[in-house]
């Protein structure tokens, strides 16, 4: 699934985790940040819910093009590995 919306704030959390647990629960399993280019913590709470849903699923999750930004938050809050290996 690619995000489908420039930005993942507290604002728009609720909508995009929802669109990735419907991705996930057809199949998908590889979820695309190409076009995120701004997000917060909400961000990492969305991954985080998501890899819960694919592996509580028996899936493995691919995270492509995972913002800058994304990627700081996760260092920030430790969860850098769990979304490196997600």
């Amino acid at each position: 699934m690619k995000i489908p919306t420039e930005s993942i704030t507290n604002r728009n959390a609720m909508q995009v985790v929802e669109a990735g647990q419907a991705a996930i629960l057809a199949g998908d399993r590889v979820i695309d940040f190409s076009g995120v280019l701004r997000c917060d913590t909400s961000a990492v709470a969305c991954v985080l819910a998501w890899m819960r849903l694919a592996h509580s699923n028996g899936g493995k999750l691919e995270l492509v093009a995972l913002p800058k930004d994304l990627r700081s938050l996760a260092k920030l809050y430790g969860v850098e590995a769990l979304i490196d290996g997600a």
